[in-house]
């Protein structure tokens, strides 16, 4: 007993010999990772406020540019994708200074452990969750969206904290000409320089590889994104298809779009069809990362709020025929609702809109978060 006692007491943490667990190393390594997480992290706050607008802005989301959300979507998913690799190199570089003894020295010392262990964690966290939604799988009991975005928050407030403790051996080893990076051994320069080409080569691969269900010039490098933009029906993707939404086949005769108003009316499937038609190119932008532009078809909504008599300032609520799912309403600021390329769409490439994208009539809006392209639209709802 007295000799396992002794040995207890007697075992130190691991030394690690290997080279390149240097402060040059990391810091090369986190300039990149950090610029990937501030992209990722502005990007989805700009995702969220366009899904879930505070109550002083929820009239003045803009409709334009028109492509502008699928630019920050494809940013958003293309950084986090990007991030993957860089994570995984930098807990490299880093990871025998977990083994540090004694495990808090100083006041600064312990606010450092402390940025590490939540950076890590929520870091962890959030890439291995995004990965996750790209594919719409979500094997947890939490809710996705306010989860991901409060722990963003926490990972964002743990890097700057980190980056606080850590600013003087950050700017030691900066560059190659810095203190810090001067007195490191010569020859592991040309080893760094490996590693750091070979991490560039694994970040520019995957991204090639995946951003092409964003970037559609590149689609046919799109070897590893869950989605093609030209796969599905009529040439477009789908995330939730009318079976997954409680929605069959809508008779055109039984259909009914109710416009509530000033001056409520009701629409036949008929008598949308024998009204003015637009035609629109409008880009489709879904959270997964994935768009593509396509060709619209139906009727411009501002034009079913003039004649329900709905003030120019008003927002409007759309609400689907859909039985099960998120996002059954929607709600649009009245730029989204009165800019002419917002339409009521019946068509979509030319032909009649199939079940899976909305048939009878869905929404189709610039600058407007795919999952808020509200499809089997029943109701369109004027508000103060």
């Amino acid at each position: 007993m007295e000799d396992m006692k002794s040995r207890f007491f007697s075992l130190r943490p691991p030394v690690f010999r290997g080279r390149l667990h240097d402060a040059r190393t990391a810091t090369s390594i986190g300039r990149w990772l950090g610029l990937a997480f501030a992209v990722c992290f502005v990007t989805g706050l700009v995702s969220h406020v366009l899904q879930h607008p505070p109550g002083w802005l929820a009239n003045d989301l803009p409709s334009r540019p028109v492509w502008g959300y699928r630019l920050t979507q494809g940013l958003h998913v293309a950084s986090g994708i990007a991030a993957v690799p860089l994570l995984l190199a930098k807990l490299w570089a880093v990871y025998p200074r977990l083994f540090d003894w004694p495990p808090v020295r100083s006041v600064l010392h312990a606010l450092e452990r402390l940025s590490i262990g939540l950076l890590v964690a929520g870091a962890v966290f959030e890439l291995a969750t995004g990965l996750l939604n790209t594919v719409q799988w979500y094997p947890w009991p939490f809710s996705f969206v306010p989860v991901h975005y409060a722990v963003a928050w926490l990972v964002a407030g743990a890097l700057v904290l980190h980056i606080a403790v850590k600013a003087p051996q950050i700017k030691a080893h900066w560059s190659r000409r810095s203190p810090g990076t001067l007195a490191l051994p010569a020859e592991d320069a040309p080893d760094r320089r490996s590693l750091l080409a070979a991490l560039a080569a694994a970040v520019g691969t995957v991204t090639l590889t995946t951003i092409g269900q964003s970037v559609t010039p590149l689609k046919k490098l799109d070897l590893l994104a869950p989605r093609h933009p030209d796969h599905g029906p009529q040439g477009l993707p789908v995330n939730r298809t009318a079976a997954a939404a409680g929605v069959g086949r809508i008779p055109d005769d039984s259909y009914r779009l109710v416009v509530d108003g000033p001056r409520p009316y009701t629409l036949t499937l008929a008598e949308l069809r024998s009204l003015p038609q637009r035609e629109v190119e409008l880009p489709i932008a879904c959270v997964e990362g994935w768009s593509k532009s396509a060709h619209w078809t139906g009727v411009r909504v501002t034009d079913l709020l003039d004649r329900a008599g709905a003030p120019s300032q008003a927002r409007v609520r759309v609400v689907s025929l859909q039985l099960r799912g998120g996002y059954r309403v929607s709600e649009m600021s009245h730029e989204q609702a009165r800019d002419p390329l917002t339409l009521l769409a019946l068509r979509l490439n030319g032909q009649e809109l199939t079940a899976d994208h909305g048939f009878p009539a869905r929404l189709i809006a610039p600058n407007r978060p795919g999952s808020l392209q509200t499809k089997w639209v029943g109701r369109l709802e004027i508000l103060s």
